[in-house]
Order: structure tokens, then C-alpha cells, then sequence
């Protein structure tokens, strides 16, 4: 890890499921595009309501990844 460049991005995942399950997307889906993803802290979770009930699970995550030179 010596003399290496990371990058933070902000993501957020949603889920109908869970939070677990909304992570898990934001993560599986930046890492399509996305090379040498390293770490993904939670910073945030919520939930959308609809008439009373929980309609969707939001993960908001930082995510890091290697810059590639």
C-alpha cells in the first residue's frame, strides 16, 4: 500500500429488502465500472415510507478505490 492514491466517492444503494442487501448493490454495482475498490464505510441509513409502511432500505456509503496511474 505504500505510495499509493485512493479516491472516496459517496454512493448510496437501495434495497427492498434490507440494508445489508442495499450495500451490497451500491458496492456490486460501482464495481462494474469502478477498479481496485478497497473500502465501503456506512455513513447513513434511512428508509422511504409509504402510507405507513417501509417501501425501500437506503445505504449511504463512502467507497474507496485505488487511482490507477
Amino acid at each position: 500500500m505504500a505510495n499509493s492514491t485512493y479516491k472516496i466517492i459517496e454512493l448510496v444503494g437501495t434495497s427492498n429488502k434490507s440494508w445489508e442487501d442495499a450495500a451490497r448493490t451500491a458496492v456490486e454495482t460501482a464495481g462494474k465500472t469502478l477498479e481496485e475498490l478497497r473500502i465501503a464505510e456506512v455513513t447513513r441509513l434511512d428508509v422511504t415510507v409509504e402510507k405507513g409502511k417501509v417501501k425501500t432500505y437506503r445505504t449511504r456509503l463512502n467507497v474507496s478505490f485505488k487511482v490507477l496511474v
